[in-house]
């Protein structure tokens, strides 16, 4: 297995108490042939029954949903560049085009602080909220690297992509990649799609296009390695994406250990005290 930040990679679904999983699943995003037609905006909310989130223009962009939220699990981001070119001949200007998604982190911080359970590890490996479980603390909010999940101002339950687990769970694709018309959503077991992504960006480094780049399927960054990756043509900044995402509850075991010690170091202090007035 590969290298994480933790060791070795290790089986989150086993780990999860599934003895018989089936092989880990997820997304492969290759924003290099997004044209932003937004059907797997529209097919995600009409599989999962998603509300509206408005329809006025951020007056910035085309993108009139801004960003992934409660009622948005897939969000179609439209990045306007210009780029200078050699004096005289004016500026290239070029469509950005990519398709977020949550990540379904192999080390999941939203899953790690959830005080009810609501956030469950499925036998696929995808983290999924349970929402008549949840009771809207929105620790898993503030504890996401990605900004992904969020709560919905009617009812204050957390809601996310759930990477269609009532779909896959019967051999059938998310609704987001069957509605994809180019196939730049693609589902299925993640090593497979690893794979598929490194031959893509080989293909494009030797088209000259050397700024690709793959996002979120190293296993030995900061998550661990996402369940939803991509192949992004700049920057993850330029996106909206964190350029070194850290699972928020890293440090949390050795937060533990040091503020046990100092409780120990505490009452030890408090004890010879009061043996010291005898």
């Amino acid at each position: 297995m590969s290298n994480s930040l933790y060791g070795p990679l290790p089986d989150v679904a086993e780990d999860a108490g599934y003895t018989d999983a089936p092989e880990r699943r997820g997304f492969f995003t290759d924003t290099s042939v997004c044209i932003g037609c937004k059907a797997c905006e529209v097919a995600c909310k009409e599989w999962n029954a998603v509300p509206d989130d408005g329809f006025a223009l951020t007056g910035m962009s085309y993108d009139n949903t801004g960003a992934l939220g409660a009622s948005t699990w897939r969000h179609v981001a439209f990045v306007e560049q210009t780029r200078p070119r050699q004096v005289g001949d004016g500026s290239d200007t070029r469509w950005l085009m990519a398709s977020d998604v949550c990540k379904h982190c192999t080390h999941a911080a939203c899953l790690d602080v959830c005080p009810t359970g609501a956030l469950i590890r499925t036998e696929f490996a995808t983290v999924v909220v349970q929402s008549d479980v949840c009771n809207g603390c929105a620790y898993c909010v503030s504890a996401c690297p990605y900004g992904v999940i969020d709560r919905r101002e009617d009812d204050g339950r957390a809601w996310k992509c759930t990477l269609c687990y009532d779909r896959i769970g019967d051999g059938l694709e998310p609704a987001c990649a069957k509605a994809c018309p180019t196939d730049s959503i693609q589902y299925g077991p993640l090593d497979e799609l690893r794979e598929r992504a490194r031959t893509r960006l080989d293909a494009l480094h030797e088209e000259g296009v050397t700024e690709a780049r793959l996002y979120g399927e190293d296993d030995g960054d900061g998550v661990g390695g996402a369940g939803a990756f991509f192949l992004l043509l700049d920057e993850p900044e330029v996106y909206g994406l964190p350029p070194d995402p850290v699972v928020t509850t890293r440090d949390l075991p050795a937060m533990w250990k040091w503020a046990g010690g100092a409780a120990l170091a505490l009452a030890g202090g408090v004890a010879l005290s009061f043996l010291g007035r005898r």
